[in-house]
């Protein structure tokens, strides 16, 4: 097997790709310096390409600021949709396989059953929209192609709810959480295991997979479970997304359907309360 490129190295799932990396010693992933790997630089990946000729392209780059995307179309669709097509493009050319990594954010979020790879994707929001764009540009430009969506990513490294909440949990007695919308939160060292886990088994079972830990909660369950589990004494009081107005609209439920990643892909999926006590225990 050749090379393995991971984009957005620095990222949240760039470090965790690189964590499990190390502990699973998969040979040949490379983690370009972000500097001369910027998806938007056509020459300087195209030569990272020449250089390493990849059997695999994982993109973990992304515009992920939620609310300034409102402001910042242009930006956020230059980079979730223009730099997808990019190394689609290249990975096209090379006969390099496409991992790009999507969000729940494509669905509306309105209905009330779990969500399936086919069922239609109806961002409400520019960050939705624009990583929608990112999935539909990859087909024109190679077959050979994983797009993985998740959701309420969470991690040891980088900005997140976990770390948010342990933070503020340090000088408040009461945290006020939206209760009314309904997920599922990812631990991104789990899915960067999936990925390699696709990777290692060589599958070319192309094609949208759904990728989050299992179960379902809402923030305000997943906020009282951090504090539950962390020892923090604070109390969680539940309010409605009404009371915390944002510049943009979440989706109000997006619990992903796993079942074909668990039976295509063959990947076990732990419970978000096992993985948060995980991320947890390593945190501490």
């Amino acid at each position: 097997m050749g090379s393995i490129l991971v984009f957005g190295a620095s990222g949240q799932l760039g470090q965790c790709l690189a964590h499990v990396a190390q502990e699973r010693k998969v040979p040949g992933i490379v983690f370009p310096p972000e500097a001369q790997a910027n998806i938007l630089n056509v020459n300087g990946i195209q030569s990272i390409f020449a250089e390493h000729k990849p059997t695999y392209c994982i993109n973990c780059a992304a515009y992920t600021a939620v609310d300034k995307a409102e402001d910042e179309l242009e930006l956020a669709r230059k980079i979730n949709r223009d730099g997808v097509e990019n190394l689609a493009r290249l990975c096209g050319e090379f006969g390099t396989t496409l991992i790009q990594i999507s969000t729940d954010f494509v669905f509306a979020g309105t209905g009330n059953t779990p969500l399936v790879e086919t069922d239609a994707a109806e961002p409400i929001s520019v960050y939705g929209l624009t990583k929608l764009e990112g999935e539909q540009v990859i087909p024109a430009h190679t077959s050979q192609f994983f797009i993985l969506r998740t959701s309420w990513l969470y991690s040891e490294y980088a900005n997140n709810f976990v770390k948010t909440m342990l933070r503020l949990g340090q000088d408040r007695d009461e945290l006020r959480v939206i209760w009314d919308q309904t997920g599922t939160p990812c631990y991104a060292i789990d899915l960067a295991g999936c990925i390699l886990t696709i990777i290692q088994s060589q599958s070319q079972q192309y094609g949208i997979y759904h990728y989050s830990n299992e179960g379902v909660t809402s923030w305000y369950d997943f906020a009282t479970a951090i504090f539950e589990l962390s020892g923090t004494p604070v109390k969680t009081v539940p309010i409605r997304t009404a009371e915390y107005p944002t510049k943009a609209t979440r989706p109000a439920y997006s619990v992903m359907d796993k079942t074909k990643a668990k039976t295509v892909l063959g990947v076990a999926i732990p419970h978000w309360r096992t993985s948060l006590a995980t991320c947890i225990g390593r945190l501490k």
